[in-house]
């Protein structure tokens, strides 16, 4: 759900970094120890590069114990299931099931959709419909949606959303733009294209990913959990901290419902998983040269600090003292945050994990100058020297 999603704050201190795996890359380690120290909680990191593979871990797996996070655990993933579920419809668009400018509404019939919203509208979010999890207006303004966030989610973690419900409730809002006339990040976009996949692919959402994608890629580690609030296998435990009556109180969220953000957001993951799924993305292992073309075709409209929208992932212009053209698709739901990137040919790519505890102060305000740190120091080499 992007920087803004990082609403929890973390926890304070400065364990110094696992043992990394790969050689010793000081620079990295200093980028990743900087968010522990900042406030972040724990962090997860792995870099695939010429070098080969570097990996570590930095800050606690738990609030008030000193282990360190499993560098091989799992950790909610957040929007970058985006990415994965644009993958996934576009490959039935590749096989020619349904067209990337075709109606939605042909296809789901049952929720009176504006017909002018197309397939492409929904990933590049582009179709104006109202975000379920609320509308956030440069004057300020905020439309609200489901509750995503402070007691009223705390106490709602474990209730159980369905994709339908959800979409329901956001066209019952109107529409931010008529479609195709603007650009705004939707939650709703990704929970229609669940539906979209499920109709025209005749199966379950997550019986059509691990057909697809995570079974041939190996991704042992990737899960898409329903309503399940488990985190199967080793991983760190995420905390939310929230005010309530001029308190502030911090709650172990690692078990959560993720039905409330569907396949926007679902998704359980490791940095490998992660790497080897976006370089397979990027490399053409997934898709048609064509449709990765228009994968990698941004609006002109969604400009932020992750770079321009496209259809599931971000396209970040590095400079020319960088790597050039860089794709991305980062996610956070409460507790957890994930980083995943890649050159354009998959060869080098970052995937991490970042949790969250109970700072006294909100590290997330660091977060942008932490990334951009962590960013130069793995593809920017010669920017970060200086």
């Amino acid at each position: 759900m992007g920087v803004a999603a990082l609403t929890a704050v973390l926890v304070t201190g400065s364990a110094v970094p696992q043992a990394t795996a790969g050689p010793d890359r000081p620079e990295l380690r200093q980028a990743v120890q900087a968010f522990v120290d900042a406030g972040f909680a724990g962090v997860q990191v792995r870099v695939h590069d010429e070098r080969g593979d570097w990996i570590t871990g930095a800050g606690v797996r738990e609030l008030g114990k000193s282990a360190k996070p499993p560098t091989n655990g799992r950790f909610r993933i957040g929007s970058a299931t985006k990415t994965f579920t644009a993958t996934l419809l576009l490959q039935l668009v590749a096989e020619g099931r349904i067209g990337l400018d075709a109606p939605v509404a042909d296809h789901l019939p049952g929720f009176g959709l504006d017909r002018r919203i197309t397939v492409r509208m929904l990933l590049q979010h582009t179709s104006g419909v109202f975000n379920f999890t609320g509308e956030y207006h440069p004057d300020g303004t905020v439309v609200s949606g489901i509750p995503w966030q402070g007691r009223e989610w705390v106490d709602l973690r474990f209730h159980t959303y369905q994709p339908e419900e959800l979409v329901r409730l956001a066209l019952a809002r109107p529409a931010r733009f008529e479609p195709g006339t603007g650009w705004s990040y939707s939650n709703t976009n990704y929970v229609l294209a669940r539906l979209l996949i499920e109709q025209v692919a005749g199966r379950p959402y997550a019986e059509e990913m691990r057909r697809r994608i995570l079974r041939p890629l190996g991704l042992r580690g990737t899960v898409t959990p329903g309503a399940s609030p488990e985190i199967p296998g080793p991983h760190a435990r995420g905390y939310h901290r929230y005010e309530d009556g001029g308190q502030w109180k911090t709650v172990d969220v690692t078990r959560q419902n993720p039905s409330w953000i569907s396949s926007a957001g679902d998704m359980i993951s490791t940095t490998k998983d992660l790497h080897t799924f976006f370089s397979a993305l990027q490399s053409g292992k997934l898709l048609p040269a064509p449709l990765l073309a228009e994968m990698r075709t941004p609006h002109p409209g969604s400009e932020g600090f992750f770079g321009r929208y496209g259809l599931g992932l971000y396209v970040q212009d590095t400079g020319p003292d960088c790597v050039g053209t860089l794709l991305n698709h980062n996610g956070s739901v409460n507790g957890y945050a994930a980083l995943m990137y890649s050159t354009p040919d998959g060869s080098s790519t970052l995937t991490a994990s970042i949790t969250t505890g109970d700072a006294a102060t909100n590290p997330t305000t660091e977060f942008p100058r932490l990334l951009t740190g962590l960013l130069d120091a793995v593809f920017c080499g010669e920017r970060a020297a200086r």
